[in-house]
């Protein structure tokens, strides 16, 4: 039992080994990829929202210079710009004139727009008029000195000459700060003669709240910052500002009250600071004790911004389920670890117990008591072994009485039987060693061969999935980041998407994906339970089941073998359905059934395969036909059937025989068929046919009763 136990116990490490770093290798992966695209769906938003102000800031300086605004005409400029308003989200649109005067439409409560204008001569130099759903002027609600060449918004574009962002500011108005820039652009009449400054400023804080609506992880944070330190924007709650004795002042990333982003940007300036980064860059840092992925990107718009977008996300984001399914699988495989050394052991002491009885008959016939009999064993070849010891005793029997009534006649041949019986008994001990050696090899062969054979199968069919799934999950995330901006209409760019990802058949497919491999680990459970099941020590889990979905769910387990290879064409499966009702089965134990055949059913393709040249092939290719039916309005038929090699006659007799196989050493316990007969006819007091025609095909006919009840009246 010793070397049996190590080599599962070493399989069992292994696999728990590979399944963690395997696991943490695709969470790193994962990790990049999805910061990546958090990033890129940052990117895009702010090239997509800081454009409206400069593209408005264009449209309305051509339409000074083509003539087609009067700027003289205040009142008809300023109500042009609350047109503009309505279909805008900025905070400001207006105009300053090199003549001092100005004017423009304002949210100051960030909801109704007023419309602002202002005169040259101070104090008390601007009006703020209250407007009707039109636009028109109605009152004047307020009145303050304003004078436009001390703001940035007209000095910069004025230095730049052309085009260009004022610095970005905090505005403390009445109705509480916010966070703004301005897009300004000197105007020109058709004589290219200076005008003065066209502006559109628009508030930055509906940045955070775009950021905070990014779905990265309950902890992940994703924040913007100016090269100087100064915070723009950020996913979390806390403003890039704070109130100082009524004085609102820029808040750096380093003195930010959320120590996630304290911590990054901390890190982010112990290697040269904000200003050293000039492209995309990924590292891990430390936040409280909990290890972070952080990646910076800069950006920048060719009218002077130069930001810096940082995403951070948590590792344990991604890493607590695959530490939970690492633990899980060790579990379940330290669980069939000791079953399996439990049912090692039973069966050593099993198979030792009648050759120990053998053994000490034969000491005992050594020693000179010839009256010895070895009761008959369950076990076919020491059993052979048994009746041979007892006729060998009862003729030893007889040739002692004989020699007692004939001494003088077995004198002369005393030495030469004698001789014959050390040897005899030299023999029988040579047979009974190997024996013992041939049992204990054979039966620990065959459940060694049936747990890998049951647990590689799930383990296998998990593991070949798991790319997909990452895959049409990363898709869909992505599919979904860009659906988020163009709600609530779809943009071009998202429905081009859809098309290339094949968004329909993406989302039939995942889910049944998914139930696959839920299907494969629930399979792993179920192993030690067959071994029960066949040995009748589990009559539980009778329920009323749709046979279809378990014969579709051992498909899909089956798909890598159904599919395509390299080295022969994909197995065509023809299902006829009946409408059947529920089924009251032993679901469980039904489906293992299923996947017994349809396993041979495949073998014997792949044996067809082998013999046939390619042009048979493509004449009779290989399929598969599963039937259903209802039979005298009681009993449930399912036929499968293959066009394979075949089963000769003599082997069809034999084939619901315990051991009995004909594949290669190693590829099969000869257990499969003998176990799906015992379920179909003892568990479900059904019939399990088998009819083939070498070289045509095989099929094999299940047939159980519609209802538990009709099993009991027949029990």
């Amino acid at each position: 039992m010793v070397p049996f136990v190590l080599q599962i116990f070493g399989a069992v490490g292994l696999i728990s080994y590979l399944s963690f770093k395997n696991g943490q290798k695709a969470v790193n992966n994962l990790a990049e990829q999805l910061i990546d695209r958090s990033s890129d769906v940052v990117n895009e938003h702010l090239n997509s929202y800081l454009s409206v102000p400069q593209k408005l800031g264009q449209i309305n300086a051509s339409a000074i210079r083509q003539g087609l605004l009067d700027v003289r005409d205040g009142e008809a400029t300023g109500k042009y710009f609350w047109e503009q308003m309505q279909a805008y989200d900025l905070t400001f649109i207006g105009i300053g004139l090199v003549t001092g005067e100005g004017f423009g439409a304002i949210r100051y409560d960030g909801k109704t727009v007023t419309i602002d204008d202002w005169k040259s001569q101070l104090p008390d130099s601007a009006r703020t008029y209250a407007t009707n759903d039109q636009g028109d002027r109605l009152s004047v609600v307020g009145r303050y000195s304003y004078n436009h060449f001390t703001e940035s918004w007209y000095t910069a574009p004025l230095k730049a000459g052309k085009p260009t962002w004022a610095k970005v500011y905090v505005w403390n108005s009445p109705y509480g700060p916010y966070l703004a820039a301005s897009a300004g652009r000197p105007i020109y009449n058709s004589q290219n003669q200076l005008l003065g400054v066209v502006d559109a400023d628009i508030h930055l804080l509906k940045l955070s709240d775009f950021l905070r609506s990014l779905d990265i992880s309950k902890s992940g944070q994703v924040f913007i910052v100016e090269r100087d330190g100064n915070l723009i924007a950020n996913a979390g709650t806390e403003k890039p500002f704070r109130n100082s004795n009524n004085e609102v002042q820029r808040l750096q990333a380093i003195n930010s009250p959320n120590s996630t982003i304290q911590t990054i940007a901390k890190y982010i300036q112990s290697f040269n600071g904000f200003q050293s980064i000039n492209q995309d860059t990924d590292f891990q840092v430390e936040v409280q004790g909990e290890r972070y992925f952080v990646d910076v990107r800069p950006w920048q718009d060719q009218y002077g911004l130069d930001w810096l977008v940082v995403t951070g996300v948590p590792e344990n984001t991604f890493m607590a389920q695959i530490n939970a399914n690492t633990r899980t699988t060790i579990v379940l495989c330290f669980g069939a670890l000791t079953v399996a050394s439990v049912l090692g052991v039973f069966t050593s002491r099993w198979i030792a117990r009648p050759i120990l009885r053998l053994n000490r008959a034969s000491e005992a016939m050594a020693a000179g008591d010839l009256e010895q009999a070895v009761e008959v064993s369950n076990i076919q070849e020491l059993n052979t072994l048994s009746r041979s010891f007892n006729h060998m005793a009862g003729r030893l029997r007889e040739l002692f009485t004989a020699l007692e009534h004939g001494k003088e006649e077995l004198e002369d041949r005393v030495e030469e039987r004698t001789a014959e019986l050390k040897n005899t008994l030299a023999e029988l001990q040579r047979t009974q060693a190997q024996v013992v050696q041939s049992e204990k090899m054979s039966s620990l062969g065959q459940l060694v061969a049936g747990v890998a054979h049951e647990i590689n199968n799930p383990v296998n069919f998990i593991h070949g999935n798991l790319t997909h799934v990452q895959d049409y999950t990363e898709d869909l995330l992505e599919f979904i980041q860009l659906y988020q901006q163009g709600y609530p209409h779809p943009t071009p760019e998202i429905q081009t998407a859809a098309e290339e990802m094949d968004l329909e058949f993406l989302q039939a497919d995942l889910p049944k994906m998914l139930a696959s491999m839920k299907l494969g680990t629930d399979r792993i459970r179920q192993i030690i339970l067959s071994l029960r099941n066949f040995s009748r020590m589990d009559e539980a889990e009778f329920k009323a089941v749709d046979i279809h979905e378990g014969i579709d769910s051992t498909l899909l387990i089956l798909q890598h073998r159904i599919k395509a290879r390299s080295d022969r064409p994909e197995v065509e499966v023809v299902k006829d359905y009946a409408q059947l009702p529920l089924v009251e089965c032993y679901a469980g134990q039904l489906n293992q059934v299923f996947m017994n055949i349809l396993v041979n059913s495949l073998d014997a393709m792949d044996e067809k395969h082998a013999k046939c040249t390619d042009q048979e092939m493509k004449d009779n290719p290989n399929r598969i036909a599963i039937r259903t039916s209802m039979m005298e309005a009681e009993w449930v038929e399912v036929a499968i059937a293959d066009n394979g090699v075949g089963i000769a006659q003599a082997v069809q007799r034999r084939i619901f025989d315990p051991f009995f196989t004909t594949k290669a050493l190693g590829k099969g316990t000869g257990m499969g068929m003998s176990i799906s007969y015992q379920i179909i006819t003892e568990k479900h007091n059904g019939k399990l046919e088998c009819s083939s025609t070498p070289g045509e095909g095989t099929e094999f006919r299940i047939r159980i009763p519609l209802y538990a009840i009709d099993i009991h009246k027949k029990i």
